[in-house]
């Protein structure tokens, strides 16, 4: 290639070979830094010998191994994981900043090391004093555990090669650097390219590998979206930071399911598991206040019961009526207060309304629709909740109320933690239960009737 400039959009990484405006791809506007290239080339690709090319072979003569895993000691992170770390596997971890990413691979590294042997944690944001500060505040100080405070990719390698480790930890791919690229760390091609080097030296060596990423205020890994492509699987570590509990979530996983939870509760020692996440999430609700009832959602192959509450407050006259979520699918919200109005005969339409799953979790399956409509009845009609019931069902926009999967592992969940009674779908009712009272509604009026103490409306 000849030496002169291309132009990177460091929203999506696509190269252009003069400046515009506008990026030709993903649309992003601003979003064009120039970037020299070098006469002898750039890259990872210049650097690395060419591999052999592989042979085309039939499907069915294709060997297929076991996958073996390796636990990292902390229960709640191998659940995200699919059962552990794969050997080879480039793992992702975003967050936001300060949101306790950095103290759980650290963890996992501690906790690596009694099992699997020596790891190796890379820091390009703290020096070895603060990592070492921070180990013994969460107890992670053992002398398997090997700290390097680097950001050229080149010694970082090195540093591989030399110590041989188990287990690689690099915090951040956004501070790495590579000395063939002429653009500032944390760009397009300086985040691609180092995730390139990592990618290929740990699938060389089957050595498992986490990198740890920022999010955006946008809510994604900043750097390119090609990164996310790029890795085995893609972990978020999220959590309000005005509460204790942080969720860690799977959004890709080449090795494993993506649609487990690993719940966390975060303390002056560390990342401690939550064994019992539905009661911990209960633990502070007042059953007796309207507004509030409790939905029974899966997470994975998890259970978890949390309380939703909704508060319905006049509208000023003037303007549109609010309409504020958090942890609710706004979009579920709309659907729901549109059924109320319409099928119900609510009048939601001048009412501010406030939406919310209590602890910080959010719940996007359309099984907690019920639940929601029945904490907004609760409180539109100032009339508590039925005691110890746990509500689960998709509300349709007919009003009828429509079956979810794994109805019977909900149940279970509600009668383990001492609900006694649970609406639920007509439809989604296969047994009966000894231990709850399991009444089956067909749709909204029939749900509130069940739900809704006696009273005035």
């Amino acid at each position: 290639m000849r030496a002169g400039a291309i132009y990177v959009c460091q929203q999506c990484g696509a190269e252009h070979l003069r400046w515009m405006g506008r990026c030709r791809d993903c649309g992003a506007w601003s979003a064009l830094v120039e970037q020299r290239v070098e006469a002898h080339g750039r890259g990872a690709a210049a650097r690395w010998p060419p591999l052999a090319p592989a042979a085309p072979m039939c499907i069915s003569d294709v060997v297929v191994a076991a996958t073996a895993r390796q636990p990292t000691g902390i229960g709640e992170f191998d659940r995200v994981l699919g059962g552990g770390l794969v050997a080879g596997a480039l793992v992702l971890i975003g967050g936001e900043p300060g949101i306790g990413k950095s103290t759980l691979v650290l963890q996992a590294a501690r906790s690596f090391t009694e099992a699997q042997g020596r790891a190796l944690y890379v820091s390009g944001e703290e020096s070895p004093g603060q990592i070492r500060m921070r180990a013994q505040r969460i107890g992670a100080v053992d002398a398997r555990l090997v700290v390097l405070a680097e950001t050229n990719i080149e010694h970082i390698l090195a540093a591989v090669e030399q110590v041989s480790p188990g287990l690689v930890i690099v915090d951040s791919v956004q501070t790495l650097h590579d000395p063939a690229l002429e653009s500032a760390p944390g760009s397009v091609s300086q985040v691609r390219d180092c995730a390139a080097l990592l990618m290929r030296a740990g699938k060389q060596s089957s050595r498992p590998i986490l990198l740890v990423g920022h999010v955006t205020k946008e809510g994604a890994i900043a750097g390119p979206r090609v990164l996310e492509h790029m890795v085995d699987a893609v972990l978020y570590l999220e959590g309000e930071r005005h509460h204790d509990y942080r969720l860690l979530r799977a959004v890709k996983n080449r090795f494993g399911p993506t649609h487990e939870l690993g719940v966390f509760h975060m303390r002056e020692e560390g990342m401690v598991e939550v064994a019992n996440p539905s009661a911990a999430f209960l633990d502070e609700r007042r059953a007796e206040a309207p507004g509030s009832a409790v939905i029974a959602s899966m997470e994975g192959s998890r259970p978890l019961l949390v309380e939703v509450q909704a508060l319905a407050s006049p509208a000023p006259p003037f303007g549109a009526p609010r309409r504020s979520s958090t942890g609710v699918d706004p979009r579920r919200l709309a659907l729901v207060l549109a059924v109320l109005e319409k099928r119900a005969r609510l009048a939601v339409s001048t009412q501010d309304v406030f939406a919310n799953i209590a602890g910080g979790v959010r719940v996007e399956e359309p099984a907690a629709d019920l639940g929601l409509a029945v904490a907004l009845a609760s409180s539109l009609k100032d009339r508590p909740v039925c005691p110890e019931t746990v509500f689960f069902g998709e509300v349709g926009l007919s009003g009828e109320i429509r079956s979810v999967n794994r109805s019977e592992e909900r149940m279970r969940e509600a009668a383990r933690l001492g609900f006694r009674r649970c609406v639920a779908p007509a439809g989604g009712v296969s047994r009966a239960f000894d231990e709850l009272e399991v009444v089956a509604v067909a749709d909204v009026g029939e749900a509130f009737a069940a739900g809704l103490t006696a009273g005035s409306s």
